[in-house]
């Protein structure tokens, strides 16, 4: 990495789904299948609010939605961790121009990534082909208290000893947000309408805005 931070930021942090992937119909799938095993009624692809739910949350905090009131949830993140995702991963896409912008970052600053993901992040990386790219990968699995919690990027920051203001988050959901401004870390909004410092539609994007900043353009 070369040794002067770009235009101040030393890191740039990526959530995963949603940012990294369009990853939605691989977790429908996911929990439809915890939900079959269960005999529980199938996921109404029209409900938005757990559609947004079961894309942005942790797996143990879906599921307890899921199965609110049912004395059966603990087995049900018990048989979670026995699905194998790689079954999964033909049903996520990664976004576009996504590759071709951390390839242009990975010399100019470091990489994270902050997902309320627990245990598939690794295979995905390594699917994709993106595992080099990444030197800190923190997933729900390595906290005690996942996004919307600042926890999880506070972690990233002690990892590369930064300051907040020394990393930029790119996220697309309301607890991204919330964790990136209850860390301090300023807040890129990727195909979203939220309290940010920017927003950006395309990965691509971020290199112009850092540009950008440098001249007082932001």
């Amino acid at each position: 990495m070369n040794d002067k931070p770009l235009n101040g930021y030393k890191a740039v942090i990526y959530d995963c789904d949603g940012v990294m992937f369009d990853s939605l119909e691989s977790n429908f799938i996911f929990y439809s299948k915890i939900l079959e095993h269960f005999g529980v009624p199938p996921l109404d692809r029209n409900n938005e609010e757990v559609m947004h739910l079961l894309h942005t949350s942790a797996s143990r905090e879906v599921l307890a939605h899921l199965f609110a009131g049912d004395e059966r949830s603990a087995e049900a993140v018990n048989f979670a961790g026995t699905i194998d995702y790689h079954e999964l991963l033909p049903y996520m896409q990664m976004e576009a121009g996504f590759r071709e912008t951390v390839e242009a970052l990975r010399d100019m600053v470091r990489l994270a990534i902050c997902t309320n993901r627990s245990t598939s992040m690794e295979m995905v990386l390594e699917h994709f082909g993106l595992t080099p790219y990444f030197s800190c990968v923190m997933t729900a699995a390595r906290v005690n208290n996942p996004k919307p919690h600042p926890e999880p990027l506070l972690k990233v920051l002690e990892y590369y000893a930064i300051t907040p203001g020394e990393a930029l988050f790119v996220g697309d959901s309301e607890l991204d947000c919330r964790a990136s401004h209850a860390a301090g870390v300023p807040f890129i909004a990727y195909k979203a309408d939220m309290p940010c410092l920017a927003r950006i539609d395309r990965h691509e994007e971020i290199l112009q805005l850092l540009r950008a900043e440098k001249k007082g353009e932001f």
